[in-house]
């Protein structure tokens, strides 16, 4: 079973939802992600490439990563055709690996306070430029199925203004690890 990056992010999105997500061996269950394409007003990719944005032009299959606000790293998978500017945004994850090392990045001892939210994941997983564009298939990064089918609820996206009404929210039905509720 793998992930198909050709797809359309909202595909893609919903599909990664279950699958487990290692950067260096640190990571856990993917339980909240949100799809961007570039005629999405809310995309990085909405106005053109940009030095900033250009990993999401790459190839699928690949890490984009931005800083949000100029504090918080954010990890995105890029999708779509390359060229296409289409990603989706890793929001929250569940803990499984490299506990105590996500503990120490973020300076808390409470799992659900350690990857709920985009900023989060980034620093509990140790996510920062160095890795954007670097293929997901290969190390620092991993990414697994899950072993049985999850049910997935689907909502609107948060934290936007533009295109806020579009539902391509996804998350791991009754997770107590998703950054805001769905």
């Amino acid at each position: 079973m793998h992930i198909d990056f050709l797809q359309s992010p909202v595909v893609v999105a919903r599909s990664l939802i279950g699958w487990t997500l290692l950067v260096n061996g640190v990571g856990g269950v993917i339980v909240e992600t949100e799809a961007y394409d570039m005629d999405d007003e809310a995309s990085h990719s909405f106005r053109g490439m940009t030095a900033r944005n250009a990993a999401m032009f790459g190839e699928p299959g690949t890490a984009y990563v931005y800083r949000s606000y100029g504090l918080h790293w954010c990890l995105n998978l890029v999708c779509g055709p390359s060229g296409h500017g289409a990603a989706v945004l890793v929001r929250a994850l569940e803990p499984t690996n490299g506990i105590d090392t996500m503990q120490q990045r973020r300076g808390v001892q409470a799992l659900r306070l350690l990857t709920t939210g985009p900023g989060r994941v980034a620093q509990a997983l140790g996510v920062d430029r160095s890795l954007d564009g670097l293929p997901l298939d290969r190390p620092p990064f991993a990414l697994s199925p899950p072993g049985v089918a999850r049910a997935v609820s689907i909502g609107v996206r948060v934290g936007i203004t533009k295109a806020a009404d579009r539902p391509w929210r996804f998350a791991m039905t009754g997770s107590a690890h998703l950054s805001r509720k769905l």
